[in-house]
């Protein structure tokens, strides 16, 4: 029996406008009724995702800033920062990277150098805190990751500067246009297997959602792990199953429908 629910949020559980489905709310209701923890796991930022799902706050669990941090009911759970001299070296790298903007991902907000306004515009829907800072290097803050983003995208552009960090740090791939770096051991799949075992979740009890190759590996830490319709290849070939439906045609919550968890018109 499924007692925890644990979904991607940005090309999975949203649409590619970043919008949740209104019957949403209804199954995650349903869920709740039930007994089932359901649970946000994303890239994106604590703050941001409390404030997306704000109307469920009080009883959902947020894996924000790629499992770096984890909170429920309001309390903080788990945080895995980087060393801030790691990340003080990868921001330095990052300055130097051709049309590429730095974001430093700290526990109390997001930090950036530039004032560009396409940038701002455009990652101040991942991000409820976000400042302008002059040197990212001077942050008094808990460094949890270093996001690039580069609108040519990362997987050709940006990943192969960090190819060789790998084995030292967790390089993730967590969009078209956007790559994260985080502790070795920092990553979705680790902070889930963590909550499985405080809160006593088998892998059995545990469905996953996810797209991107920041998802890979919430894919091994479930018996029913679901790469969306839309997926990138290798976090389908990851999975145990593939959605009939991608994120547009809201294949998450199709597939909880399917599976008998709740209802969905």
């Amino acid at each position: 029996m499924i007692k925890f629910i644990v979904t991607d949020v940005d090309g999975t559980l949203l649409n590619d406008q970043h919008e949740i489905h209104p019957d949403f709310w209804k199954m995650e209701e349903e869920l709740s009724a039930k007994g089932i923890q359901f649970s946000i796991a994303s890239g994106r930022q604590f703050y941001n995702l409390e404030s997306k799902f704000e109307r469920i706050k009080h009883r959902t669990m947020f894996f924000a800033e790629n499992g770096t941090y984890v909170s429920f009911k309001g309390k903080e759970l788990y945080v895995n920062p980087i060393e801030k001299d790691a990340a003080i070296h990868f921001i330095e790298m990052g300055r130097k990277l051709e049309d590429t903007y730095v974001v430093l991902c700290g526990k109390d907000s997001a930090y950036i150098e530039t004032s560009d306004k396409k940038f701002i515009d455009h990652i101040s829907q991942f991000y409820e805190r976000l400042k302008v800072v002059e040197d990212l290097t001077q942050v008094d803050d808990t460094y949890l990751k270093v996001t690039y983003c580069n609108f040519n995208g990362v997987e050709d552009n940006t990943y192969p500067h960090f190819e060789g960090y790998t084995d030292r740090f967790k390089v993730a791939i967590a969009a078209k246009i956007f790559i994260d770096i985080t502790a070795l051991n920092a990553n979705k799949g680790n902070a889930i297997k963590g909550i499985q075992k405080e809160m006593n979740f088998t892998e059995e009890e545990t469905l996953v959602f996810g797209d991107y190759l920041n998802d890979l590996e919430m894919m091994k830490v479930s018996a029913h792990s679901y790469a969306m319709k839309n997926a990138h290849p290798e976090v389908k070939e990851a999975s145990r199953f593939i959605t009939s439906h991608d994120n547009n045609e809201h294949g998450v919550l199709r597939t909880i429908s399917d599976l008998g968890l709740a209802s969905f018109s």
